[in-house]
């Protein structure tokens, strides 16, 4: 917020900060927080005693049960609707069968302050089986370096194929404990005693408000359960798991994940296909599901389809695409020892995300649309200058402006434009502009101005 934030907010007009639309904006706001800044972590600031009147309890809307003799990837969990009864939430079915001897339970649930409709996350949730308090999370704080967490906090795979937004409330096995606190276990509850459990979910928020779900839970006819973990065959099968470094091999791609890249395991899946692109070197790989989360960058390596000749080295790029998603990689060019002249060559990149990847000869460079500027132009009544900048495959990795050999900051909110609002930078009277744009294969464009202010 800036050094005017140790002000006293109760003086009439006291300036705290401009508002402004940057970021994952939906429209002009001001970005507040509050951060320890010895561990960066950022704060709730709703447990620093502000004023605020709360007597709403959170809402919960669905309950979410997973078969955990299974991955939650292998899955889709049985959704069930609720309704408030005498102040108690309950499944539309009290009692559920579950065809499993190990379950798991996600929530959707929203919270809202008094005179507010605006719906809010909740701040904690805890799991009780048989009355005895077994798992639970609380929203506190959360460094920048944990926040990709959230892929495993929800149901990602759920989400992302369209279903609604649902928190888990046990720990998925590749996440730190973070901002679960495992009491008597990671929220996994076994069902195999043929005992019917009472299970209840308690919702709060920072000003105690409390909404409770309850309802029970039956084991029924378990599913033949998947190999043990030490079982050798279990390894031996394309399955991916978190704790491990799991690599995948063919003889013109390899895939390789860190222990700490998967939340859960997966039944790797793996195709390729002839690329549609003119400009590709490759096969198109299709690797796995974008519907399944990574947590750091992993490496992919791919086999060009043929020799590359010197003049076009420098122009390859990786590319990996899902639906409308792109994302573009300069990589690294390098030979394995087996490889023999004639079969194509590797290049190595790394990606956060899974996906379609292929290589491509990128030569094409972007290209400038200048509105509100031309050569030799007028610009004295004007307010800003905006150049639109596309390349063929969507990825920009410099952009430049120099003032009469000087540069000057355009401002891009994650778009295609770039805008220089005028200042105090451009003086008046005679200036020469100059706009270099790079792509990441390399390809430069640049355009120059003149100009009269």
């Amino acid at each position: 917020m800036g050094p005017m934030a140790n002000r006293s907010m109760s003086i009439a007009r006291d300036f705290i900060a401009y508002s402004g639309s940057t970021g994952g904006s939906q429209g002009p706001h001001m970005h507040f927080e509050i951060r320890d800044t010895k561990s960066e972590k950022v704060l709730n600031p709703l447990l620093f005693g502000f004023a605020l009147k709360d007597k709403v309890p959170p809402a919960i809307l669905r309950l979410a049960v997973y078969d955990r003799s299974i991955s939650t990837y292998s899955q889709t969990p049985k959704l069930f609707g609720l309704k408030h009864v005498n102040g108690i939430y309950v499944p539309t079915s009290p009692l559920i069968i579950a065809n499993t001897d190990k379950v798991s339970f996600g929530i959707s649930a929203f919270d809202k302050y008094t005179g507010s409709t605006n719906n809010n996350g909740i701040y904690e949730a805890d799991l009780y089986d048989n009355d005895e308090l077994t798992t639970g999370f609380q929203l506190d704080s959360i460094s920048y370096d944990e926040t990709r967490y959230l892929n495993a906090h929800i149901d990602h795979k759920l989400k992302l194929s369209g279903g609604p937004y649902v928190e888990h409330l046990s720990r998925l096995p590749g996440y730190p404990q973070g901002v679960y606190k495992d009491i008597k276990s990671d929220g996994v509850i076994n069902i195999d005693d043929d005992s019917t459990h009472q299970i209840k979910i308690v919702v709060r928020d920072v000003y105690d408000n409390k909404s409770v779900l309850q309802f029970k839970i039956k084991h029924g006819i378990a599913k033949q359960q998947e190999p043990p973990h030490d079982s050798l065959s279990y390894f031996q099968q394309t399955a991916f798991h978190p704790g491990f470094v799991n690599v995948f091999e063919t003889d013109d791609i390899q895939i390789a994940l860190g222990e700490r890249d998967l939340y859960d395991s997966i039944r790797f899946a793996y195709s390729k296909k002839a690329s549609a692109i003119s400009q590709s070197i490759s096969d198109l790989h299709i690797v796995h599901t974008n519907l399944v989360p990574v947590h750091g960058y992993f490496t992919v390596r791919l086999k060009s389809t043929s020799p590359i000749a010197g003049n076009v080295k420098d122009k390859i790029i990786m590319k990996r695409s899902w639906g409308s998603k792109t994302d573009v990689v300069k990589p690294i060019q390098n030979a394995r020892p087996d490889d023999m002249v004639g079969q194509g060559e590797w290049f190595t990149a790394q990606f956060r995300n899974f996906g379609n990847f292929q290589l491509l000869i990128d030569d094409e460079p972007p290209t400038i649309n200048a509105i509100g500027i031309r050569e030799n132009a007028n610009l004295s009544r004007a307010s800003q200058i905006i150049f639109i900048v596309r390349d063929n495959n969507d990825e920009i990795k410099n952009f430049r402006a120099d003032l009469d050999g000087n540069w000057i900051r355009f401002t891009n909110d994650k778009g295609r434009s770039f805008i220089y609002n005028f200042d105090e930078k451009c003086s008046p009277g005679n200036h020469e502009l100059k706009i270099s744009v790079e792509d990441e294969a390399g390809n430069i464009v640049k355009k120059i101005f003149h100009f009269t202010r």
